[in-house]
């Protein structure tokens, strides 16, 4: 695959020029990047304000660099995204929900992106509220790069420094300073590149490369702002139900002094100040409707790849099955089975 021009460096631009075969700078352009038509191959050139029929192997180091510096000022097309091979959000969501059991699951995919000339593409997809995980317990990052996991030197890796730099308590959750999260959460992160950069020979963790990370907290930041939506809706919930319950844990006392004082039956009394109860819980949850209805969680999840389970049986997206509620195969009937003697 051809490199793409946003992302080239300058030292590799200028050995390609003075390499080049073509016998004009513009073709040269077109034949030796990804996305480059005449039109964008003439609009570089004049950006840059050099000649664009010039051979490009005689090409100054000044208008080299003028290049360099011209290439990001012109819009050009994303990479093609036919050579990389990323996961999916619904296959990440399925295997999340496969391996871990809770009520919140989330996917994002960043648009194909570049560095060094190379098209790449970042997955994240987040579970929170994982049964079993401990609230003060750090979250669990998984990490892959295209489609193998990475499964040592998570401290070295460049997905790493993306979930710690991410500032989790602007969505609610706890962060130690210099730690990942404390939640009942898991976060997975997939890589997918024509080449990827790792660190070591070894293959266990993903280079720091600023165009990388950048595009790794922006697909955190916003699985993020989705759990964080939740945990509002959640507790607002409770907030309503706790609202709900503060009168009724009163009225059979408040019934029962209301008899001693003025002689009135001491259940309709109950009846009277459960309907009273009733009416104000419903007042002040439209109330608090209308007060939440710009930051409600159904408009900040709408359109947007994330799984709820308020009941285990309840699968909204689509339908999710482990192999345990696959139907069994039925046994093979062998030859006499079931058949009456003689």
């Amino acid at each position: 695959i051809k490199p793409h021009p946003y992302g080239i460096e300058l030292g590799l631009l200028m050995k390609m020029l003075h390499d080049a075969d073509a016998r004009t700078l513009s073709s040269f352009l077109q034949n030796e990047f990804s996305r480059i038509s005449p039109a964008t191959a003439k609009a570089i050139c004049a950006a840059a304000k050099v000649d664009p029929g010039a051979k490009p192997a005689k090409i100054a180091a000044q208008d080299a660099e003028a290049l360099f510096k011209a290439i990001p000022t012109v819009k050009i097309m994303n990479p093609p995204t036919d050579v990389l091979s990323p996961i999916g959000e619904e296959n990440l969501l399925k295997g999340l929900h496969r391996q871990v059991k809770a009520p919140f699951y989330t996917a994002v995919t960043r648009p194909t992106s570049v560095y060094k000339g190379n098209p790449f593409t970042v997955e994240v997809a987040l579970a929170y509220g994982v049964e079993g995980w401990p609230e003060d317990e750090l979250v669990r990052l998984v990490r892959f790069a295209n489609r193998v996991p990475l499964l040592y030197q998570q401290g070295a890796c460049a997905v790493t420094e993306a979930v710690l730099d991410t500032g989790w308590r602007n969505y609610g959750i706890a962060q130690s300073k210099g730690a990942l999260p404390s939640a009942p959460m898991v976060i997975a992160v997939h890589f997918a590149s024509v080449w990827v950069p790792f660190t070591s020979e070894s293959k266990e963790a993903v280079a720091h490369y600023p165009e990388i990370i950048r595009e790794m907290k922006l697909a955190v930041q916003e699985a993020g702002r989705r759990v964080a939506a939740y945990i509002r809706k959640r507790q607002r919930q409770a907030n309503q139900e706790e609202r709900r319950h503060i009168f009724e844990r009163y009225i059979e006392e408040v019934a029962d002094a209301l008899h001693h004082l003025a002689g009135a039956g001491k259940k309709e009394l109950e009846l009277q100040l459960q309907k009273m109860a009733e009416q104000a819980t419903k007042m002040e949850e439209r109330e608090a409707a209308k007060e939440h209805k710009k930051d409600d969680a159904d408009d900040v999840l709408k359109g947007t790849t994330t799984l709820l389970l308020p009941e285990r049986e309840k699968l909204p997206l689509f339908e999710l099955k482990s192999d345990s509620e696959k139907p069994a195969k039925k046994p093979r009937k062998r030859k006499g089975d079931g058949e009456e003697g003689p």
